[in-house]
């Protein structure tokens, strides 16, 4: 599955420059760019992400998964829907970037039971900074952040800003194995 998975991020949501071409959040130019929506909006792309996801947590006793709207939304939506499917369910959260200001004013929506051990997910990882932004906002709600998984850490310091406020952290892909990917598609 994970193979299949790096196959469809190169194909759909990895973009590969030479020269520093595509602009980051963060303001720096990169040589590349993972957009995973086309990917993890996908009924393929969905169902593999679910499924790896679900095996990184399976063995966790979470009571949630989730994280920051909208990159972790449709990777929570996929991989509660194969809990459920392997019947050791796990509840669907999702963390507001701004707090409404109308009725209960919270950050996390979601069935979660109070103080719920969850995991913070992130479609891509750069600096870390939307990931612990998530960290922060459920814990502040009471939540007990177990692990963090990533789609696709882009290597770039991220995962290691993020281990110091989550010890568990695994990437899913990695870029190296996206560019060795496009390396082997493009030799062919």
């Amino acid at each position: 599955m994970k193979q299949e998975l790096i196959e469809l991020l190169c194909k759909k949501s990895f973009k590969y420059s030479d020269t520093p071409s595509f602009k980051l959040v963060s303001g720096e130019i990169s040589h590349y760019y993972v957009n995973c929506k086309p990917v993890i909006l996908s009924p393929r792309g969905m169902f593999l992400t679910g499924h790896l996801v679900f095996d990184a947590i399976r063995d966790l006793n979470a009571d949630g998964v989730g994280g920051l709207t909208f990159g972790a939304d449709p990777i929570a939506v996929a991989t509660a829907f194969v809990s459920e499917l392997q019947k050791r369910p796990v509840n669907a959260f999702s963390i507001r970037k701004t707090k409404k200001d109308h009725g209960i004013s919270k950050w996390v929506e979601g069935d979660i039971k109070p103080k719920g051990r969850i995991v913070i997910l992130e479609d891509v990882v750069t600096t870390g900074g939307s990931t612990i932004k998530a960290i922060e906002r459920a814990r502040s709600e009471g939540y007990d952040v177990i692990k963090v998984v990533t789609l696709v850490d882009r290597q770039e310091g991220g995962v290691e800003n993020i281990i110091e406020h989550v010890g568990d952290v695994h990437s899913l892909i990695l870029k190296d194995e996206l560019l060795a990917q496009v390396k082997k598609a493009s030799a062919q």
